[in-house]
């Protein structure tokens, strides 16, 4: 048994998936880009700003479930330039200020909108 989970906080999807997905306690979140979902615009000042935008997009997600993210088990994260990881990790961690949860970052050649950051999550209570 599936739910979608769905808020206006967040960006509306670019393609055929969610937003996120609760399977019983199980949170499956999409990956999020620097969307801002009040304007539609992509965020890209520079990679801290866009990295707090995914996390705040993050964020909108979890709530809508009932969430929060002291309740995330694992994040991937897909950077266009490893350069950028250590900037990306200043904003990250800020949002995980006890226990952070087990991660991937892998760099990639090009995400969608040409963006510099996705970050998606499972999370559960």
């Amino acid at each position: 048994m599936k739910k979608v989970i769905y808020t206006s906080e967040a960006p509306e999807p670019i393609g055929p998936y969610n937003q996120a997905i609760l399977h019983k306690d199980v949170l499956y979140v999409s990956g999020q880009i620097a969307i801002d979902p009040k304007t539609g615009d992509l965020v890209q000042n520079d990679i801290r700003s866009e990295t707090h935008q995914v996390m705040t997009n993050i964020s909108k997600i979890l709530s809508e479930a009932g969430m929060e993210f002291s309740d995330v088990l694992k994040c991937s994260i897909f950077i266009k330039n490893m350069n950028d990881f250590g900037e990306i990790n200043q904003i990250y961690e800020k949002y995980f200020s006890n226990e952070p949860p087990a991660r991937e970052t892998v760099e990639v050649s090009k995400l969608p909108k040409n963006v510099n950051v996705e970050i998606s999550c499972i999370a559960s209570k």
